[in-house]
Formats: structure tokens, C-alpha cells, sequence
């Protein structure tokens, strides 16, 4: 990609998906392209990472990850859109995510995260272009039952909706939102409904596998308490025989922890009974 703004580029191309680096390893986007949008009469470029997000508590926040990104997506442009100290030829970069199962709160929201100017002594004002320089947005799908179900928000509802056919999709784009359905745009509805298929697919899937994992999980850390436990009634059943030892002095010498030694007397009365 040359230095700087070339007016026959197209107005979206597409980008490498990765991200390596030596010191920082490798990012790996879901979406990332150029865009070229008019400003005051002029081109600008700006770099567009788009993320689809099934989980929203992935075990971090996502607004880091969404800024982590768009840090690694200014440093890449030396040697591309910039060299030596041109830092003014820098690209606006936006990291959109776009959250298929958002929490209740999140549902049908749009919210930005941007660069803004803080006068703290005096007054003066930088030029916008100067700073504004990431955004990091996030769309929180809902449904049509919830506020504010329109523009963006329901066209993207729409097309990735794992329950709505791909003939309905196309009819609410052209009815709805005025998109005539060419060839192209019709294959590409086509290829979002396998999208969202896919999403909900490895959704279930990752669910599932979670669920199982789980169980299994609680299965081996039942079986270790219950293997100890049994450890332990044996030896102190054992010790009490041998040694005409009382439960508590039995207890006491294999040092069973104080708030379990109610416990243990009680399975040993009970055994003993049985027996």
C-alpha cells in the first residue's frame, strides 16, 4: 500500500487479517479494510476492524481489547501509510464490535469509546483531526421486543439472524431499507445466513462442550472428596482398633481439621453400627 491517500483506490479494500509483530505476537481480526470517506471536500483513509462477539464476558472487558486493537492497528501504518517522523499521513482506525448476545442493559445500544480534548489550565483547542484518532464502538443487538429495534440496530439483526430465511432477509432489505437485491447483494445474503448459522452453530457447540466440561469437572472433584473422605473414615476405624483409641484421639492424631471432625465422628458411629 503506498504512502498516503490514492484517489483510485477503491472505496472499501480489504485487509490482511493478521497482525504480526516480533514483541507483541499476533492479533488475528475477524474484519479488517480501508475505507475511503469524503471530509470538507476531501478523501480521508480510514481503517476498519469489525468484530462479531458471541460472548460478552469473555473473561475480560471488551472495551480493552477493542482499544488494545486499534493501538495495534496505529502502529502498524509505519511503512504504510507513514515513514521516519510523518506522523500527521496517520489513519483514523475504528474497532467496531458488533455483540450477538449482550447482556439485558446492552441490548439495542450503540455506544463509542473516542480521543477527546480536556482543557485542564487555559484554553485552546487542537484541530479534531490532530487527536481523534481511534473510536471503539460497540453494538449490543437485541431484538424487536426491546427499545430503540431500528436503523442500524435491526438491519444487522436481520441479516445475522440465525431464525430468519434468506428470502425473507432479502424482502425486509428491499422493502424496509430500500437495497435493491441484485445478483451479487443476493449471494451475499445467502453467505450471511451461513454466517449466522455458523455462529449459532458454534454457539451450541461451545455450550455444550462447556456443559460437559463442567460436569465432568464437578464429577472428578466429587470423586476426589468422596475418595478422601473414605481415606479417612478407614484410618481412623483402623487406628481405634488397634490402639483402643477414642474417635476424638484417633481424630487428633491424624490432625482432621477441627470443623470436619464433627463429620468424621458421624461416619464412624454409622459404620460402626452397620457392622
Amino acid at each position: 500500500m503506498p504512502v498516503g491517500i490514492d484517489e483510485s483506490v477503491p472505496v472499501i479494500q480489504g485487509l490482511r487479517n493478521e497482525d504480526k509483530t516480533l514483541t507483541e505476537g499476533t492479533v488475528t481480526y475477524d474484519i479488517r479494510f480501508y475505507a475511503t470517506a469524503p471530509v470538507s471536500g476531501d478523501l480521508i483513509r480510514l481503517i476498519i476492524n469489525t468484530e462479531l462477539q458471541n460472548d460478552y464476558y469473555p473473561g475480560y472487558p471488551l472495551t480493552k481489547r477493542g482499544i488494545y486493537y486499534c493501538s495495534r492497528m496505529i502502529s502498524a501504518q509505519y511503512g504504510t501509510e507513514f515513514t521516519e517522523s510523518h506522523y500527521e499521513k496517520l489513519a483514523k482506525v475504528y474497532s467496531i464490535f458488533i455483540c450477538l448476545k449482550p447482556p439485558k442493559q446492552r441490548q439495542n445500544t450503540i455506544t463509542r469509546y473516542k480521543m477527546v480534548e480536556e482543557n485542564l489550565v487555559g484554553e485552546v483547542q487542537e484541530p479534531v483531526r490532530n487527536y481523534d484518532l481511534l473510536s471503539v464502538v460497540m453494538l449490543g443487538l437485541g431484538g424487536a421486543d426491546e427499545d430503540n429495534y431500528s436503523g442500524v440496530l435491526r438491519l444487522l439483526d436481520v441479516l445475522l439472524s440465525s431464525k430468519t430465511s434468506a428470502d425473507e432477509k432479502r424482502q425486509i432489505l428491499q422493502e424496509d431499507y430500500d437495497i435493491p437485491m441484485t445478483k451479487t447483494l443476493t449471494e451475499e445474503v445467502s453467505q450471511m445466513c451461513d454466517l449466522s448459522k455458523g455462529i449459532w452453530d458454534k454457539a451450541m457447540t461451545e455450550g455444550r462442550a462447556a456443559g460437559r466440561a463442567e460436569g465432568k469437572a464437578e464429577g472428578k472433584a466429587e470423586g476426589r472428596a468422596e475418595g478422601k473422605a473414605e481415606g479417612i473414615l478407614t484410618s481412623l476405624k483402623s487406628l481405634m482398633e488397634t490402639m483402643s483409641w477414642t474417635i476424638e484421639q484417633a481424630m487428633a492424631a491424624m490432625k482432621v481439621p477441627e470443623d470436619e471432625r464433627d463429620k468424621y465422628a458421624e461416619l464412624v458411629r454409622a459404620s460402626m453400627s452397620q457392622n
